[in-house]
């Protein structure tokens, strides 16, 4: 209760701040009270930074693995699926850089342009140049252009590339892009889209940054990581990514452990797929110090052993 009280006081102090006066990103200080349940490192902006050696095991979670440990934590409102997807063999990882898209106001798109002068951003191009501006190396630019596809594309292959060259990463979007097939030759570069249009961006705004914003049916925040594969998109909050990432690893040790010896007719599949005997327990510690290629270091998984409840 104390943890949803913080966060409620710190989103009232953000909405405050922001009546006070309009801004295209949060205040670095903004940003830490809406992740106040992250403690570790963080970028200069505020943005939780996660470690990249998590994000790399990340890519080995199954999607239901991720999901299933969110939901049990009562996070309902992370996954979002049916994606246009560039490369569906390659899983992509990262810190999510939040962005928001509305339909055209003039009064409200001249305010962005006036504040985004102010704040020293580029005047040349389209306002949707700016949250690309702001990607570093391991981010994902994660964008809400409200399903538009027809003159709804954020990027074509020139934006892509500067995508690339400064996250290292690629695009999930709430929205389309153009020029696919220039997309799809920027090698590493990667995509989760909802359609691609060969038309170019009209009738649109670019509101804010690294504000939360919503996909499909996912609430993601700045810093947020992201699991992106064929079966979906998960958007993990940054202070359970640790957590998340032991327990689904175990999960699938546990999995793998139980395929062999089913396949090897060991065990009945009622035996496996219940909970286990003293007998089954006993063997799968010693098949785990057997193996060899464990997910985690094998001082992490003895400190996970410690407080395991079969």
């Amino acid at each position: 209760m104390k943890k949803i009280a913080l966060a409620t006081i710190a989103w009232i102090c953000l909405l405050s701040i922001q009546a006070q006066a309009q801004q295209i990103t949060p205040t670095p200080e903004q940003i830490i009270a809406l992740t106040s349940a992250w403690e570790g490192e963080r970028f200069e902006d505020g943005r939780p930074k996660v470690p990249d050696a998590l994000l790399e095991r990340l890519k080995g979670i199954s999607m239901e693995e991720a999901w299933g440990i969110l939901r049990n934590k009562g996070y309902h409102n992370q996954y979002e699926n049916d994606w246009v997807i560039l490369d569906d063999e390659e899983v992509m990882t990262g810190r999510a850089l939040t962005a928001q898209y509305m339909p055209l106001r003039d009064d409200v798109n001249d305010l962005v342009k006036e504040i985004g002068k102010e704040e020293g951003r580029a005047q040349r191009g389209g306002t949707n140049s700016w949250p690309i501006d702001q990607l570093t190396q391991g981010d994902i630019y994660v964008a809400d252009s409200y399903g538009k596809i027809v003159d709804g594309t954020l990027i074509g292959d020139n934006l892509g590339n500067a995508i690339y060259t400064n996250s290292g990463n690629g695009v999930i979007f709430n929205g389309s892009v153009r020029d696919m097939a220039g997309l799809l030759e920027i090698e590493g570069f990667n995509g989760w889209i909802k359609g691609h249009d060969p038309s170019y961006i009209q009738q649109m705004m670019m509101t804010t940054i690294n504000y939360p914003i919503r996909i499909g049916r996912a609430t993601v925040l700045p810093g947020d990581a992201v699991l992106a594969n064929k079966w979906g998109v998960i958007f993990i909050p940054s202070h359970l990514l640790a957590d998340l990432v032991i327990n689904a690893e175990f999960i699938m040790l546990r999995d793998e452990f139980g395929h062999q010896r089913l396949r090897e007719q060991k065990y009945t599949a009622g035996e496996i797929d219940s909970s286990w005997s003293d007998e089954i327990k006993k063997d799968f510690l010693n098949w785990l110090n057997e193996k060899q290629d464990l997910p985690m270091s094998r001082e992490e998984l003895d400190e996970y052993m410690k407080d395991r409840n079969w």
